[in-house]
Parts: C-alpha cells; structure tokens; sequence
C-alpha cells in the first residue's frame, strides 16, 4: 500500500473521528464532586469485559468479573456518594466516595491515577523498579506516598497507618491479601491486566474516575485514547500485507511469550499485523522450547522484545544471549521491535496509551503510513 498519511493528517482525521464517538456523560457532572447524578446509559462500558457500572437510587452498582473467564467469582460493590443516604443492595459492599486516599498494588492502577493527574491521593504502592513518574517520585520521597511490601509479603503496619479508603488489588496473582482484610477498608480488585483488547484495559480509566469524583475526566481522556486508536486502526486494516511478528525470549531454558488470544496478538493485528502463534488459544503466558519458537518464526519479519538491559542494546547483544538468535530472518534483516524498560516509561504510559504503541508498531511494519512518526515506547533496533 503506497498511501502515505502525513502527521497533520492524522490527527485531522483522529479530531474529526472525536464528534462521532459516542463517549461518556458530557453534561460535566462527572468531575464535579456534588454534581447531579450519572445516568446508567452513560455508565456502559464499551470494550472492558471486566466491570458493570449502573445507578440505582444514586448509589453506583459496581461489578467486577474476570474478563478471561478463568474464574466465576464476581466482586460487587456500591459506590455511595458521601453526604448520600442511598440504598445498598444485598450482597454489595459500600464503598464511600469520592475516595481520597488509595493503596495501588500495580503500575496499571497506577496508570489511571497518573493519566487524571490524581498521584496525590495514591497513599501506597508496590514495587517501584520501573517508576518513572515525576510527582509519584516526589511523593515517595517527601513521605506523602509509602511503599507496603510486595504481593504475597504486605507491611500491615504501614498499610494500617496510611489509613486508605481503598486498596486496589489484583486478586488472580500472588495474593497475600489476607493480611490487608485487616486493615478495614475495601479491596477491590482491577482486573485491567486480563482484558484481552488495548481498548479494554484503556477503559478501566473509568472505574478510577468514578471512584475518586473524576468521572467526566476520565471518559474525555477514554474517548480521545479510542478515537485515535480506531482512526489508526482504521488505515492498518487497509494493508495488504501483513507481516508475521514473533514476541519473547529465552529464559532459564524456556521461551516465555504470550498466547494468541492475548493483548499483544490483538494489538499486532490492529497494527496491520500478524502474530506467530495466531491458532493458539491462550490468553496468557505460554513457556515454548526454542523448536518450536523456530519453526514458527524462521521466516517471521519482526521480532518484538520488551527488556530492561543495562547499557545499549544491539543485535551483538542480542547474539551473546544465545547464538541461535542469529538464525531467525528478523535478526539478519534487522526487524527486531525493541523498548528498553529502563529507558520508557512503558509499564505507567501504555495501559493508557494503546494509541501510542499502535502507532510506533504501525510505523514500523508499515511505515508509509506514518512516515513522520516519532516513537513512543517501540522502535526499530539498528
């Protein structure tokens, strides 16, 4: 496909694309703390296979499932907004809101918080290794943000003396959330990691929104995120050609990638592309031995590879990991996909900006369409 789509002109299209996208509630009583009611229409989600919002008696009915379906438990709660006496139905647990103070046990939570520029109410987090973040970095060193151990080994103490309204949690890892059902206040769990659509994980922005009284301010930044993606979308579905991508690395003996319902087969496909293991049908992790990685990716043209190595990595760096890489097509004709984690704010952007790596995957595999995109997160090793 020879069409080339200047920068001006995508985001001509993507504005254009903004007034027919049928977003949240613009009445602007979502970001507005003692605002008139959300309406149940405008609570759907239109991608998370994950949550259900609607209004009841003005209480907001939220429910949250596994978007992948490897567990029928549902979490129920009801969202009452402070200062209301409204009905909770059985079987919900109330949540007071607007909250103002949060424990984050991910950096996709955290993600949300950072994308409505609410870092100030997050009172604990998890790991910080990848933290980029300039205001969460300055609330961990002034003492306004704690750390509370890892997933599976929590500091009660700490969390106990932050005094959290809430504490999001993601109850299909390693757990260990016995310990914080001490602590009094509500864990509910963000399951934005098990969507299997970019846009999916995208609108769990909402659930934060309505949680912390920034409601209209996260459907303005979802509807912009969706309209640029699908107008992105919408030229990838044009190509012709659709190159094979290949994803992972070896690890301890095994090549760990993830499967071909996943999150990354589907945005590669959105990307004009294709993924290597597209008959298989996990959403997850899968561990591979080195042959069969090879004999599905010999003659694959990309390979994409998400690290965080010390120093510059090149494809003589990638060779001194393993010289079977050396091998692969994508190797000799220089077609690896790279983002360096300790460069990119990856793991605190991209949840919020499946745009951003549609786009940097597209100018990469299709650069006629975009010729002046400037990276994000992924770009093409030299």
């Amino acid at each position: 496909m020879r069409q080339r789509i200047t920068t001006i002109a995508f985001f001509l299209a993507a504005t254009i694309a903004l007034f027919f996208m049928l977003g949240c509630d613009r009445s602007g009583r979502g970001g507005d703390k003692s605002a008139s009611l959300i309406s149940s229409d405008s609570l759907n989600p239109l991608y998370a296979e994950g949550f259900g919002l609607e209004e009841q008696g003005g209480v907001y009915l939220l429910t949250i499932k596994d978007p992948e379906k490897e567990s029928h438990k549902v979490y129920r709660f009801a969202l009452v907004p402070k200062g209301m006496q409204g009905a909770v139905p059985e079987g919900y647990q109330p949540v007071s809101i607007p909250v103002e103070r949060v424990v984050c046990m991910t950096t996709l939570q955290l993600s949300n918080f950072i994308a409505l520029g609410q870092q100030p109410l997050v009172a604990g987090i998890t790991s910080t290794r990848y933290l980029r973040d300039s205001t969460m970095k300055e609330q961990l060193s002034d003492g306004r943000t704690n750390k509370i151990g890892i997933e599976g080994n929590f500091d009660r103490e700490v969390v106990m003396s932050l005094q959290p309204d809430l504490i999001l949690i993601s109850p299909f890892k390693r757990g260990g959330y016995d310990v914080l059902e001490q602590v009094s206040a509500p864990l509910v769990p963000h399951l934005g990691y098990k969507e299997l659509t970019p846009l999916g994980q995208a609108e769990w922005v909402k659930v934060i929104g309505l949680l912390t009284g920034h409601y209209e301010e996260a459907c303005r930044i979802f509807s912009e995120v969706e309209s640029r993606y699908l107008t992105l979308k919408g030229y990838a579905d044009k190509v012709s050609e659709r190159p094979v991508v290949f994803s992972g690395e070896m690890r301890g003996g095994n090549w760990y990638a993830v499967g071909g319902k996943s999150y990354l087969a589907q945005q590669i496909r959105d990307a004009g592309g294709e993924y290597f293991l597209r008959d298989d049908e996990h959403s997850g992790g899968v561990s591979l031995d080195f042959e069969t990685v090879y004999s599905q990716s010999d003659s694959a043209r990309f390979w994409r590879i998400l690290n965080s190595y010390p120093g510059k990595f090149s494809y003589d760096a990638l060779k001194a990991e393993d010289a079977r890489y050396a091998d692969f097509k994508a190797f000799r004709e220089k077609g690896v996909i790279y983002c360096n984690l300790r460069e990119a704010a990856f793991y605190e952007l991209m949840p919020m900006h499946p745009d951003w790596v549609l786009a940097d995957l597209m100018a990469i595999m299709h650069p006629s369409l975009l010729p002046d995109h400037q990276p994000h997160f992924y770009y093409l090793l030299r």
